[in-house]
């Protein structure tokens, strides 16, 4: 009877150490990683930001559903036209825009930096992950890219599945595969990004179709109007009100299908070809995110969806990308993963430099000391709602100084400085009573649906909102100075 019981004790201990390894082992699994970066996309292109958005990205906004969703995520700003390299450069490296590499702003000096190995693909490399990026070439971060294991990078903005957005979730997919295949168990980190919706917004023939929109390529024809065609943007206007500073910038005068024309029938037509490139952004997700699934890693995946920066298309008269308004300084941003609520929005205050240290915090990575972003995994957490009071933007891409803006609570200032003095403008708006930013030229009734910046009533505020410019512009190590500034 004693050997029998002193079986069921022995048993029972090696039961117990089984259960307790095995639960160890399951607690102990580290999280994977998957980043979706799409090229040139607005925030309110998405129903996430836009319930009005007739676009239809049902992926993307299951993810909402089922994570976070920042409403303040902003990228930092450029120094030159091509705004996605310095962007992807913060996103990367987790630095400030005037504390870049020279790649950053002079696209051809891709020499070896020594930030090049604090940056998101060597970082998790060194932690034990197994990395994999696919994404388009140029106007980007060499430096950074050539980090990750396996890279299949190539400028894919056709409308079948070899030239388009299919091409990419395609290498993605793949890599998952021959994960598979041999069996892998450390975690991935898989860098997702799209070369869509950036002209030229050649999309698949089904989904141009329902968006209305053609590849419109005559110069001398505009084309035609289409009802399945998205509305025009409530801040749509037919011309700037002044100059933006940049002479012969290729987003506002040479866009195939959309070139110098601002008229309804162009602006529609190409909306519905950025709708049509996004919704098959929508649809290539999908397919990854299901592939996650049948592998049983979709659960222990963080996924982060969002863009390099905003995209104008009529929205203020304007087309590309090289303004500080809120279509196109904002970005989208979703996060689901291991942990996180799910259908819920924070504000923010998140710069995509802000990326990298709080993927290494979800991660348990210590970040390069290089890292000059901060995590916002409080905001993820539900511990703050913001994890910064003030946002600074900057476009300096054209004539300099360029353009300034700051945003502090409901309002902001954008500030312009271009052409050698001959345009000096100041607009300030509070995004609460005015979010679209409109302008005189909208002919909005409301007295705040304005820019307020020559308003008597609102002169205090403006000049609060300029010294705290100022006071960014120094903090950043802005090497420029606006003209009404201390030198």
């Amino acid at each position: 009877m004693k050997k029998y019981a002193a079986v069921l004790v022995l048993f029972g201990t090696m039961f117990s150490c089984f259960t307790n390894n095995n639960k160890e082992s399951k607690e102990q699994k580290r999280p994977n990683f998957l980043f979706v970066l799409a090229d040139d996309q607005s925030p309110f292109d998405l129903q996430t930001y836009d319930p009005k958005s007739i676009l239809e990205t049902p992926n993307i906004s299951q993810l909402a559903k089922e994570g976070i969703v920042i409403e303040s995520a902003r990228h930092m700003g450029s120094m030159n036209g091509a705004v996605c390299t310095p962007s992807r450069h913060m996103t990367m490296s987790g630095r400030t825009l005037w504390h870049l590499p020279p790649s950053a702003e002079f696209q051809k000096q891709t020499d070896p930096h020594f930030l090049d190995e604090q940056t998101i693909g060597a970082v998790f490399n060194r932690a034990g992950y197994k990395t994999m990026r696919t994404c388009k070439k140029g106007n980007s971060y060499p430096g950074a890219n050539k980090q990750f294991t396996v890279v299949h990078d190539a400028t894919k903005r056709g409308g079948t599945e070899e030239t388009g957005s299919a091409w990419h979730s395609k290498q993605v997919i793949e890599y998952l595969d021959d994960r598979e295949a041999t069996k892998e168990q450390d975690p991935f980190f898989v860098y997702l990004g799209f070369s869509h919706p950036h002209d030229t917004r050649n999309g698949t023939p089904e989904l141009l179709e329902k968006y209305g929109a053609v590849n419109h390529t005559d110069q001398n024809s505009l084309p035609l109007a289409n009802p399945k065609q998205p509305v025009l943007q409530d801040n749509y206007l037919e011309a700037h009100p002044f100059f933006h500073g940049h002479p012969e910038l290729r987003d506002e005068e040479r866009v195939s299908g959309v070139w110098k024309n601002r008229d309804e029938n162009t602006i529609r037509n190409e909306l519905g070809r950025e709708y049509a490139c996004s919704e098959n952004i929508d649809i290539q997700l999908g397919k990854v995110l299901k592939r996650l699934e049948e592998l049983g890693e979709l659960d222990n995946t963080y996924i982060i969806y969002t863009a390099d920066h905003g995209m104008a298309i009529g929205r203020h008269g304007l087309q590309g990308k090289q303004n500080l308004y809120e279509h196109t300084w904002r970005v989208p941003f979703i996060i689901k993963g291991p942990g996180l609520a799910a259908n819920k929005r924070a504000e923010g205050n998140i710069y995509q430099l802000d990326l990298l240290p709080t993927l290494c915090e979800l991660a348990g990575i210590e970040a390069p000391e290089t890292v000059e972003g901060k995590s916002f995994l409080p905001v993820l957490k539900g511990e703050k709602s913001v994890i910064r009071d003030v946002m600074y933007g900057v476009y300096a891409g054209g004539t300099k100084p360029g353009m300034r803006t700051v945003k502090k609570g409901d309002w902001k200032l954008i500030k312009y400085d271009v052409m050698d003095g001959a345009v000096r403008e100041t607009q300030l708006f509070n995004l609460a009573e005015n979010p679209n930013e409109y302008l005189p030229e909208h002919h909005k009734s409301g007295e705040m649906e304005t820019d307020l910046a020559e308003s008597p009533k609102y002169a205090a505020k403006l000049a609060e909102m300029e010294a705290v410019l100022l006071e960014q512009m120094e903090q950043h190590d802005d090497p420029y100075r606006l003209w009404n500034q201390t030198k």
